[in-house]
């Protein structure tokens, strides 16, 4: 039944046409597919994931026995409903990376094209896109990473998609770019995997750093090993931080390319050569470089770490498949907010009482007094202040998005913490900083 009616179904667009299912059916189907069966190098589907199993009624089913089946309804159509239960706790972290990107890419082949080609033209103007897609010289094999890496780069920084409709908790690479067409964005560590996706398809050599504020190291591979075989991050404060940020490291024709396309107020980093081994390497007297960033009222040194690839591999994996709270982890803990730019950071405050909003209230107030900015501290989910107002003017589809996403993100936080909260907003603008961008072959 499982190879029949997930692993081998249809997985075009056969059952929309048909109304087997809707378009939004058919996503879930495939990252369903995703979650239970690995893939080999092609795409396709193969085996179950070690350690996966399956439930009815709370207890774990026998695949070769028969399944137990329920009586249903659709309206006045009369069903059978086969109820299982995927439990994943106990699978292992042997997806199949490259097999994983290949499928994705051929669910929607043309759409990932047309966002590549877009995208250099973007850049390069249409006559020299035509040659850079080409990529038969190193020259133009950075130059198409440099398109897209762009266009990454540019889209916002957010978590306000996360509490839409269609939102996912946290997003694979193909579901960040199909985000960023629709104007969306994502974080750093969605960001990263959005690039590496598009690239993977033309087979350019790359691998994921990891790093983050105020993480010279050394890099505790060990212990974050251990908290994603384990999912016990207490008192590991001092090691979430080595992989709070993730960039990536390309290899053009033997030589280093490190690339940083999430932004998130992190310049836009595309640095060759000496340029990016320096950031990769402490120096003679045992310090690393580090790139400055401003975050909100503070300036963070963040540093980046080559790594072994299983560590972000099964970060990402245990972030779109284990972490049930991943989304909200992002916004309040890591407070990412649901937006931050070169201009504004938006921020949820969710409370129980007065004396809660007026805590939050005199914490944002206190802090934006003292770096000089100006904010608004609303009680009510709304941009009505002066600062919200001139965030609406200048992109009303993003103020919408911020809008929108009040149900769901409050329904999500009575979930993780408890019931009955309300919701408020803290809009701060910032202070543009001085650079955007690095690159070169120097830092």
């Amino acid at each position: 039944m499982l190879e029949r009616y997930l692993r081998d179904a249809p997985n075009d667009d056969r059952l929309i046409r048909t109304g087997a299912v809707t378009t939004d059916g058919l996503l879930s189907l495939r990252n369903l597919q995703d979650l239970v069966y690995r893939s080999d190098d092609s795409g396709r589907l193969t085996e179950i994931f070690a350690g996966l199993k399956f439930l009815q009624e709370g207890r774990t089913a026998c695949l070769a026995q028969p399944a137990s089946i329920q009586s249903a309804a659709a309206g006045e159509v009369p069903l059978e409903l086969i109820d299982v239960t995927v439990e994943r706790t106990d699978a292992g972290y042997d997806r199949n990376w490259t097999g994983f990107h290949r499928r994705r890419w051929n669910h929607d082949a043309h759409f990932y094209e047309d966002f590549v080609r877009d995208a250099v033209a973007k850049a390069y103007g249409p006559k020299e896109s035509e040659r850079v897609l080409r990529m038969d010289t190193p020259g133009r094999q950075r130059k198409l990473i440099r398109a897209l890496a762009l266009r990454i780069w540019n889209s916002d920084f957010e978590n306000y998609s996360r509490f839409s409709n269609e939102g996912l908790r946290f997003k694979a690479g193909d579901e960040t770019v199909r985000n960023i067409a629709a104007d969306a964005g994502g974080i750093c560590t969605e960001k990263v995997q959005a690039l590496k996706f598009l690239t993977d398809h033309d087979r350019l050599e790359s691998e994921y750093l990891l790093g983050g504020p105020n993480a010279p190291g050394p890099f505790p591979a060990d212990r974050l090993r251990e908290m994603l075989n384990t999912f016990d991050f207490r008192f590991a404060q001092r090691h979430m931080r080595y992989w709070q940020h993730a960039a990536l490291l390309y290899w053009v024709d033997g030589e280093p390319l490190l690339v940083d396309a999430t932004n998130g107020n992190i310049p836009f980093l595309f640095l060759q050569g000496d340029a990016a081994q320096r950031l990769l390497r402490d120096d003679a007297a045992g310090n690393r470089p580090s790139v400055p960033v401003q975050m909100v009222a503070e300036t963070e040194d963040y540093y980046y770490h080559r790594v072994e690839q299983d560590i972000p591999q099964n970060l990402f994996f245990a972030l779109e498949g284990w972490l049930d709270d991943a989304d909200l982890v992002q916004v309040f803990e890591n407070e990412l907010g649901l937006y931050l730019s070169e201009r504004h950071y938006v921020m949820p405050l969710l409370y129980r009482s007065d004396r809660e909003f007026r805590r939050s209230q005199q914490r944002y107030e206190e802090l934006c007094l003292n770096a000089g900015f100006r904010v608004d501290v609303s009680a009510d989910w709304n941009l009505d202040g002066p600062v919200g107002q001139e965030l609406a003017a200048v992109n009303p589809a993003l103020a919408a998005r911020l809008l929108a996403a009040e149900d769901r993100l409050v329904a999500r936080y009575d979930w993780w913490d408890c019931p009955g909260h309300r919701s408020g907003l803290a809009v701060i603008a910032l202070k543009p900083s001085a650079g955007t961008s690095l690159e070169g072959r120097s830092p």
